[in-house]
């Protein structure tokens, strides 16, 4: 039981507590009150991060042409989460480029800088340039070294070059993997001043633009468009604008991302950040082992077909011998299983598999088109998964337990890695003890990062459902994590009473206070699954 409020402290503790506050308290002098020490102008520095405060941010800004402060609150869960990124990329760039420097400001001691900024929530990041204090740019990259150092040198260089000739724009294009070049009427036109501000957005592809009518003739390109070089699969792709000439810059967006990736993407940690943040949420996975060469030929077949349903699917292929143990857990797929796919929807997280006798090209169709059966993994049922008071569920057994006409069965899903799950462990156990002479009742648990089930998504751990004998609407469970309200709860057959139903348990991470002001959504006592 964690107790709230003021820990017990030795006396021994509390004496050395003491001197050392005095020692350290400013001296009274002729009977005023101490003089507190005011901060200065002076900058210090924490791993290459500037800590900027009311009376040295100016001077920051006056020293700094480039300035990127994150204002941050030290209870935040996501700022401790930017901290090391953030100031590991201060230092990559303080070392590459030191016109270009990090800094941040502790919102809960500067309150007068967030009111000014108008700093609504936490970590917010904005670049000032040039020591303007009043039109701040508000970071819109990714929260990566990578990101961050990209954004930052986008932002500080001079821009998409014009490309007046032949010539530079051969060049140019010749020297990137991926280019973005715009072809309009003028470089100073609506449209080319759009394409600009997108330049200044997407950050790990080469801009450049032309208005010149040879440049125009070379690439084949007749009238206002934009078009994406690539060295790899068809070489180009081109993006025309309306009639009306607009250029969307959202619509930019999307083509740039969806075509700067290849028919196939090699999966790596570089690209996974592209591919889960791809519009396209139906994405289909090659495993293979490449060492075997009859392995790698399935991928021209592949091609084939990614080709085809280009726009409405990712085709993604897996390397089984690569460091991506998780990948391989999360799909249940091992080295021995390759060759074989799987399709995952990324709203529904429904999962669809191929065998790899059946990795045939006419068979890949139907199965781009989801005409399979659903996948969900499964362990093998325990022998003893009956023996003990909490019965141990798998995806094979899960169905012929839960939805048995007679019994009421009260389910725990967990993660075997989660901290709330071990401290939920003793109770359940307990619960199971309790109820296990009953016939009516079952009280199981299933690891739910192993097995899946048809009808539920599970979201976090630990998540507990009851479900009803006959059938009847699964209830989650929301009231308090001990065993008389369990007890309660079950006694009821799965209603709580009101006063019990929606509490926080008493043991959560962090206090009330802390828990209003972070930006995550949910309980703090449950896991999210994405911190697998």
């Amino acid at each position: 039981m964690r107790v709230k409020g003021l820990l017990y402290v030795p006396v021994l503790g509390l004496l050395l507590w003491a001197s050392c506050m005095q020692a350290e308290e400013p001296q009274v002098e002729n009977g005023t009150e101490p003089v507190t020490k005011e901060k200065t102008t002076e900058i210090e520095e924490e791993q290459d991060v500037m800590v900027l405060h009311i009376n040295n941010f100016e001077r920051a800004l006056t020293e700094n042409k480039f300035l990127l402060v994150e204002f941050y609150a030290p209870w935040c869960g996501h700022c401790r989460q930017l901290e090391p990124v953030y100031a590991e990329a201060a230092g990559k760039l303080k070392k590459e480029v030191p016109a270009l420097r990090l800094a941040k400001v502790d919102t809960t001691e500067e309150k007068e800088l967030a009111e000014e900024f108008e700093i609504g929530s936490f970590p917010t990041l904005k670049m000032f340039m040039n020591g303007d204090r009043k039109t701040p740019v508000d970071y819109s990259g990714k929260r990566t070294v990578e990101g961050i150092t990209q954004w930052m040198k986008r932002r500080s260089g001079p821009g998409a070059p014009t490309l007046d000739s032949v010539k530079s724009a051969a060049q140019f294009i010749d020297a990137h993997n991926l280019t973005v070049v715009g072809f309009f009427h003028s470089v100073d036109s609506d449209e080319a001043k759009a394409f600009k501000e997108v330049s200044l957005e997407v950050t790990d592809v080469e801009f450049g633009l032309t208005a010149t009518p040879e440049v125009f003739q070379e690439y084949e390109v007749k009238a206002s468009s934009v078009v994406l070089f690539k060295k790899f699969d068809d070489g180009r792709a081109d993006f025309l604008l309306p009639e009306d000439g607009k250029l969307e810059k959202s619509n930019l967006t999307t083509f740039i991302a969806e075509n700067s990736m290849e028919l196939i993407i090699p999966f790596s940690q570089e690209s996974a950040d592209k591919i889960f943040s791809s519009n396209i949420h139906l994405h289909s996975l090659l495993f293979i082992n490449s060492t075997v060469e009859s392995q790698k030929t399935l991928l021209v077949q592949s091609k084939v077909v990614a080709k085809e349903f280009k726009g409405k699917m990712l085709f993604i292929v897996i390397d089984v011998t690569a460091a991506l143990s998780h990948v391989l857990t999360y799909f249940g797929v091992s080295e021995e299983d390759a060759p074989t796919a799987r399709v995952i929807n990324m709203d529904t997280a429904k999962k669809f598999s191929i065998a790899s006798e059946d990795l045939t090209l006419n068979l890949s169709c139907c199965f781009v088109s989801s005409v399979l059966q659903p996948y969900y993994r499964s362990e093998e049922i325990p022998e003893d998964w009956d023996k003990k008071p909490v019965k141990v569920l798998v995806g094979k057994n899960f169905d012929s337990v839960t939805q048995n006409s007679s019994k009421n069965v009260f389910v725990e899903f967990y993660a075997p890695w989660c901290g709330h799950c071990k401290e939920l462990s003793p109770i359940w156990d307990q619960l199971g003890e309790k109820y296990a002479d009953h016939d009516d009742i079952i009280i199981a648990k299933m690891d739910a990062t192993a097995n899946e089930v048809e009808a539920l998504t599970i979201d976090g751990f630990p998540t507990l459902k009851y479900f009803p004998a006959g059938g009847k609407e699964v209830i989650s469970y929301t009231g308090k994590r001990d065993l008389e309200t369990f007890s309660k709860f079950v006694d009821a057959g799965g209603v709580l009473p009101e006063e019990e139903s929606d509490a926080d348990d008493d043991d959560d991470d962090e206090d009330d206070t802390e828990k209003a002001q972070e930006s995550d959504k949910g309980t703090s006592n449950k896991t999210s699954k994405d911190e697998l």
